[in-house]
């Protein structure tokens, strides 16, 4: 059944369904005509998927949801169409696409109709590298989106997952992440971009551009969430939602710099994080939602809890005395609405009916609800269309934009006497490890049940170019565990092949029923026994960023027994791995990330030389992991080295290999002086440089810009991004890069807490990688 996408309302007892009024007239005068248990309905998002039960392919609404809806008691729903093992949801149980736009269908049917004010439903969604739910396309995780510096094409992807989120009904998303990691054994260091602000900014205004399109009322724009706000990735020790000890001039130039980007492009809404920062959660942080978010930017749209947030203020940061005064905190510090609801829910109304809540309060978060909903289009379009969901959601437009994020996030980390790619006339290939043929594996966290095919693994991919007679399979071991039973089968197939090509790095793969492996075989067994390999992902936090379980005595096993022969590893992970055996004696080595449902075709692709590899790294991968944090935006005062190694990185923020080669002419100025007063009237300086291909194939290559303060007020990083661009070039060709320095680029946090752009030496560099660059000097004079 195809629904209805638009309704008409002339009923002028409704005058707020009037759509030649302003937006802000329109919820204003819908909240006038609001109860005050309407009104905080409107700040309650309950689980979505727990609103209907699926029959025959129908979702039939719950009693207890139904009710909700009658007393006003709910104004959004969050993750409907969220399958996953947290929400039980599988593919058994969950809805197709079609189906699912029906049943969203169903649901904003019945709050229009039997609500007393016809209200519809704000439908949120996770989609941080895809929408959650069945059948939708899964994309790289973000960590391997920021390594394919290529923001266009993340710009087209969020094009793709708005279309497909909004085809079943989903007005909003959970995403972009845009935490800056500070230290990688943070389990949720996939989601994220990377370690620089310029560089997540400049991705997060292509998220918020491509998910919220040119009109938020279109049938393929979906509202940005903003996430989270701020400071996430730099907790203790990389634990989830530890506590933030950071300097304000850190946090406004750092952690702040993307959100305030995304903010002034135009993001719809912002959800706070869990943790604190230097003693006040951010839930309740008046200081930054109230001063900074809708004061010094300007933002007026909702702010969303994550979940569970307001139950920490009582119960883990313990800054309030009970649920209500939880509730009451972040309500008057600026929270609009709770994902969950509970704490909302429970006490709001009764807070309000014994004049402990401010009417003022509520109807300021309630009305922020309402403008949103308006700037949507959901009282004028509040159905999908159940046909349009299963033309556009999957399909293979949208597969292959997922294929090429893929293959330009594989970073080339080594490759010793260019045993990469593999010659065309290679004999047998074996390919062994955990994460060779285990789809899930190389999906990443926030990722829905899966239908049989829909993944490509590193093994299929290479079976269907090179022939499955070519190619010897053996998982020889888990992610997780130290059964070697699996060595005796790898090792026997090593010795046979012509080339190895090994699997392994970790997993954020939740139980979603695959079962275990047999490691003699590799065929997938069921058992009564629930086995997680995942090492990864949201609450997986490690000590090390050593391979887990026994992969490492797995690789070296395998090496000896290959006598010789190219031995390829490619890492499919979540965070970096330290580990310099691996480093010291395997030819080649590629960093996948977790490269969606593609991956395989795409690393297949380039370990036979069909794509030249072009991702560059966005995080830096350390020697080990006592030198953490290890980023490359460290002070100069920072120490040199410890009494066992340096300080530097095994791999620099920035870097990859290719299989061409690139020479860079030095670096010029349109200007080798400017003065602060051309800077302030908005003039710049161009830095030009020659890149040329010096190789035998096409590639791609990221020039990146940095600067440095040579002399200023406060210590500054030693290096800073400020400009990067990917180019592709044919052998022999050249290509002239520019990029613009001005005010913007070359300021700073100054000692008041304002920005400055101070008069003195700049040092400007060029270059392939933060520690190999050509430099120049811009001098920038007084008045």
């Amino acid at each position: 059944m195809t629904e209805q996408t638009t309704t008409t309302h002339t009923n002028t007892e409704k005058p707020w369904l009037d759509a030649a009024l302003t937006t802000e007239e329109r919820a204003k005068l819908l909240l006038a005509a609001m109860t005050p248990r309407e009104k905080v309905g409107q700040l309650i998002q309950p689980f979505g998927w727990l609103t209907y039960s699926r029959h025959e392919g129908k979702a039939e609404l719950t009693e207890n949801f139904k009710e909700q809806v009658r007393q006003g008691d709910v104004g959004s729903l969050y993750g409907t169409l969220r399958a996953d093992p947290w929400t039980g949801v599988t593919l058994e149980t969950g809805l197709s696409p079609a189906e699912g736009a029906e049943a969203v269908n169903e649901i904003q049917r019945y709050a229009v109709e039997y609500s007393r004010l016809g209200i519809p439903l704000l439908i949120g969604e996770e989609c941080s590298h895809g929408h959650m739910a069945i059948g939708a396309t899964v994309y790289p995780v973000p960590l391997a989106i920021g390594s394919t510096w290529n923001v266009d094409l993340y710009r087209e992807m969020c094009r793709a997952v708005a279309a497909e989120t909004r085809a079943q009904g989903g007005a909003a998303t959970y995403s972009p992440v845009l935490d800056v990691v500070r230290d990688p054994r943070w389990g949720r260091t996939e989601e994220c971009f990377g370690e620089d602000p310029f560089l997540i900014g400049e991705m997060a205004v292509a998220s918020v551009e491509g998910l919220q399109g040119e009109s938020l009322d279109a049938e393929n724009s979906v509202a940005a969430t903003l996430k989270h706000f701020v400071g996430y990735g730099s907790s203790e020790g990389g634990r989830n939602a530890g506590p933030v000890s950071m300097g304000w001039r850190e946090l406004i130039e750092t952690d702040l710099y993307p959100f305030e980007r995304a903010v002034k492009a135009g993001a719809a809404s912002v959800m706070p994080a869990y943790n604190e920062i230097d003693g006040v959660p951010c839930t309740t942080n008046e200081r930054l939602l109230d001063d900074i978010l809708r004061g010094e930017w300007g933002f007026d749209g909702p702010v969303i809890t994550d979940c569970g947030a307001i139950d920490m203020l009582a119960s883990g940061h313990d800054t309030a005395e009970g649920g209500e005064d939880a509730a009451l905190q972040s309500l008057r510090a600026g929270i609009d609405m709770e994902m969950s609801g509970v704490m909302f829910g429970q006490h709001l109304l009764t807070a309000f009916e014994g004049g402990r809540l401010e009417p003022e309060v509520l109807d300021a978060a309630a009305l922020r609800v309402l403008k949103l909903k308006f700037r949507l289009g959901l009282f004028e379009r509040p159905y999908a269309d159940a046909q349009r969901a299963a033309e556009v959601i999957g399909c293979d437009k949208h597969v292959g934009i997922a294929r090429q994020l893929a293959a330009e996030s594989v970073v080339l980390l080594k490759n010793d006497a260019g045993v990469l790619p593999l010659p065309d006339n290679i004999g047998k290939v074996a390919v062994i490890g955990p994460n060779a043929d285990r789809g899930y594996n190389q999906l990443g966290d926030y990722t829905s049940p899966q239908p049989e095919g829909s993944v490509t693994t590193v093994l299929r991919g290479l079976s269907e170019r090179l022939g499955q007679e070519r190619v010897l399979y053996a998982p020889g071991c888990r992610i997780r565990g130290e059964s070697r039973e699996g060595f005796a089968r790898a090792t026997e197939i090593a010795a046979q092949a012509d080339a190895v090509v090994l699997v392994m790095g970790g997993s954020s793969a939740r139980d979603f029923g695959e079962g275990t492996i047999d490691l003699r075989t590799g065929a997938s067994m069921v058992t009564g026994e629930a086995v997680s390999d995942m090492d990864c992902g949201e609450g997986i936090d490690r000590m090390t960023l050593e391979l887990s379980g026994v992969q490492l005595d797995l690789i070296r096993e395998v090496h000896a027994a290959a006598a010789g022969k190219p031995v390829v590893v490619v890492y499919i992970g979540g965070r970096p791995v330290a580990e310099p055996w691996v480093e010291e004696h395997v030819s080649a080595l590629l960093q996948a990330w977790y490269p969606g449902q593609e991956g395989g075709h795409a690393i297949a692709d380039i370990l036979l030389g069909d794509v030249n590899p072009s991702g560059r790294l966005t995080i830096s991968i350390p020697k080990h992991v006592g030198q953490l944090p290890v980023h490359y935006r460290g002070k100069r005062s920072r120490g040199k080295r410890y009494l066992e190694e340096t300080s530097k990185p095994r791999y620099p923020f920035g870097y990859g290999l290719s299989y061409t080669s690139f020479d860079y002419s030095e670096p010029t100025l349109s200007a080798s002086q400017v003065s602060m007063k051309q800077l302030t009237a908005g003039d710049s300086v161009t830095v030009s440089v020659q890149v040329t291909n010096t190789g035998q194939r096409i590639g791609a290559e990221t020039v990146q810009l940095y600067i440095s303060d040579v002399v200023s007020a406060v210590t500054r990083p030693a290096n800073e991004l400020k400009g990067f661009q990917k180019v592709e070039l044919e052998p022999g060709q050249t290509k002239k890069v520019e990029f613009q320095l001005g005010a913007e680029q070359l300021r700073y946090i100054g000692p008041d807490y304002t920005p400055v752009v101070e008069p003195g030496l700049f040092k400007v560099k060029v270059g392939r990688n933060v520690e190999d660059t050509q430099n120049t000097d811009l001098i920038v004079g007084e008045e």
